[in-house]
């Protein structure tokens, strides 16, 4: 979507540049093409929040009673989760641009996702947050 954004975004650009002089001509490369970008990030965002006894990210809820442990990863971590450690049946929310992860590892003997991969930039204080809410859900 990146590329069709900035490509849609830089051919209005051009076709308003073909037809205006002056400051028209390079305004709407000015204007259009970091609109496109803020906009596509902003769609493109993930929300990672620990409240109200759940763990929430983007619109999937996990409660904390189920959480039996959370993992900070680093990269190589990562890398290795959802390489080698795979599991089909893993619940995966990854953005590759960013490094660290958390791997909230459930016990719900209904649920067959044995555990959770959600990339953070803050995967220490996630996963610490997520074992203090754990914790004070007990």
């Amino acid at each position: 979507m990146w590329f069709a954004g900035i490509a849609a975004a830089g051919l209005l650009a051009v076709e308003v540049w073909m037809g205006a002089g002056g400051a028209r001509a390079w305004l709407p490369f000015a204007v259009l093409l970091p609109a496109a970008v803020a906009g596509l990030a902003w769609l493109g965002r993930i929300r990672v929040a620990v409240a109200d006894g759940e763990l929430r990210v983007d619109d999937a809820r996990l409660p904390v009673r189920f959480v039996a442990d959370a993992i900070a990863l680093d990269a190589e971590g990562r890398r290795e989760v959802l390489g080698v450690g795979a599991d089909p049946l893993a619940f995966v929310v990854q953005r590759p641009w960013i490094p660290g992860a958390v791997q909230v590892v459930l016990n719900d003997p209904a649920d067959p996702t044995p555990f959770w991969v959600v990339s953070s930039r803050h995967p220490v204080e996630l996963a610490e947050a997520l074992l203090a809410a754990r914790d004070a859900a007990r």
